[in-house]
């Protein structure tokens, strides 16, 4: 059997599956209609009935039982959406034939006791079901007692059993609209709450989506703009010595020498290169094949910064790192380390072309990482033209291990990129409470506001100190 035969789909995007039977589903998806047939197959042999015995025998009692009769009849139709109202209309033909026809007419009370049941609560059929009672009760005994006097005797049945069975239907009606009711209530509450876990795994797979977008720009910001950023710079370098060449060549009437400019192309093919690997790694892990697996590449980390250092250097920005303790062993502390000084020196390279030192200072200790990357440029003529993408990105990698990111000018000249973060020494060893723990609490040494920055001369407190492990040349 196929699933189109025994799924049917629903407005809150549920397969749910469908009622068992032709008359089941055709009642389901036709109620109007089934409303029709219910008061059809009161309405009609009432009204024939009423008809047939105002001729026979006309009377004032006949045609006002015929006339309410019709009107209970026609109230049924909207015993889905007025129970109440058809339930008043139907007592009081309950309780006005006892004195206007041959026998009790209850069938358009039970109806209404179903309704009741089914359509609005249990408690309503119940409470009716009393109001049914009193009604019935009071009927039967007038008409007992006016049998009694002789005045008139309407029932043609015996009152007291008339009575009994009219409440004994009533049991059952209700009894049975709980039951019928109570399933549609289950029913309607388990699909609602179908409905909200479909709702939330949207909005889960939403904020997902979300966050590996995010993710994905802010790993592609580092990768583009840091290759980009070094392959502009040094393309305007070589051309600048190019031109230079040319001119002096020009007048003294040699070739100029070409070895530098080749060099620094060189340089620049070699960081295309190493952008197009960072795309296709970054890129390959959102394929769902594993062909590929085998030609992925951790992240970088601390031990990349080398080669990252020497790329800026080859650049022509005068960079100096120090570096102090043991780094983590958390494979994303370490690619935030690489990131932050990754974007430090970027944003030095692009707005501080001026500067004649940038100095990387990163500080490894059992509780905290503090990464800061000051450079001496007076002006900052370009700061503004960026997306700020980049930053953004930085404070999310930061945040993620309870820590802040601060940029902006440093007191005496020159800009500063601070970022400080809870250390992990070992994740593995790590519970989840622990983990939460250590995200829940700031960084041990909590920075200064960006207004007052700690001063270029003292990057590293003094119970600290900093070997210096790399200078420029």
């Amino acid at each position: 059997m196929s699933l189109d035969a025994t799924t049917t789909e629903n407005p809150g995007g549920l397969e749910l599956p469908r009622p068992p039977g032709v008359i089941r589903r055709f009642v389901a998806a036709h109620p109007l209609t089934l409303d029709l047939f219910v008061a059809g197959t009161y309405l009609v042999p009432a009204m024939i009935g009423g008809i047939v015995v105002s001729v026979l025998h006309p009377s004032v009692q006949e045609v006002v039982h015929l006339a309410l009769s019709g009107i209970a009849g026609l109230a049924l139709v909207a015993r889905r959406h007025r129970p109440a109202v058809v339930f008043a209309i139907a007592t009081a033909l309950l309780g006005a034939s006892v004195f206007l026809g041959r026998d009790m007419d209850v069938v358009p009370t039970l109806l209404a006791l179903y309704a009741l049941a089914v359509y609005r609560s249990i408690r309503s059929a119940w409470v009716a079901f009393g109001v049914t009672s009193a009604v019935t009760i009071m009927g039967v005994a007038a008409e007992a007692l006016l049998a009694e006097a002789k005045v008139f005797t309407p029932l043609q049945t015996a009152a007291i059993p008339s009575g009994i069975l009219v409440l004994s239907f009533s049991v059952v009606a209700v009894l049975i609209g709980t039951n019928v009711g109570n399933r549609r209530r289950y029913l309607d509450a388990l699909i609602d709450r179908a409905r909200q876990l479909a709702r939330e795994r949207d909005q889960q797979a939403e904020i997902a989506a979300a966050a590996e977008r995010s993710r994905i720009a802010r790993e592609m910001h580092d990768i583009v703009s840091h290759s980009l950023t070094v392959m502009i710079t040094l393309a305007d370098g070589s051309a600048r010595v190019a031109e230079a060449g040319a001119t002096g060549a020009s007048g003294t009437g040699r070739s100029a020498p070409g070895e530098q400019p080749a060099e620094t192309m060189r340089l620049v093919a070699e960081t295309g290169r190493g952008a197009l690997a960072d795309m296709r790694r970054l890129l390959g892990v959102l394929r769902d094949s594993d062909t590929d697996a085998a030609s992925r590449e951790p992240q970088p980390g601390v031990g990349d910064l080398g080669d990252l250092v020497a790329t800026f250097r080859a650049a022509g920005l005068p960079v100096r790192v120090t570096v102090s303790g043991n780094p983590p062993e958390d494979v994303g502390q370490q690619l935030t380390v690489f990131r932050v000084v990754q974007e430090g020196l970027t944003n030095a390279l692009r707005y501080a072309a001026s500067a004649t030192a940038v100095r990387v200072v990163i500080v490894f200790r059992p509780e905290t990482v503090i990464v800061t990357i000051d450079d001496d440029a007076a002006l900052h003529p370009a700061a503004g033209q960026g997306s700020g993408r980049g930053l953004i990105g930085l404070r999310e990698r930061v945040s993620l291990y309870g820590g802040t990111l601060e940029a902006g000018p440093r007191r005496g000249g020159g800009w500063r990129v601070r970022a400080a973060f809870n250390a992990i020494q070992d994740a593995a060893r790590l519970s989840p409470s622990a983990l939460a723990a250590s995200a829940s609490t700031g960084p041990a040494a909590e920075p200064g506001p960006a207004a007052e920055p700690v001063p270029a001369a003292d990057p590293v407190p003094a119970a600290d100190p900093v070997p210096t492990i790399d200078e420029t040349p």
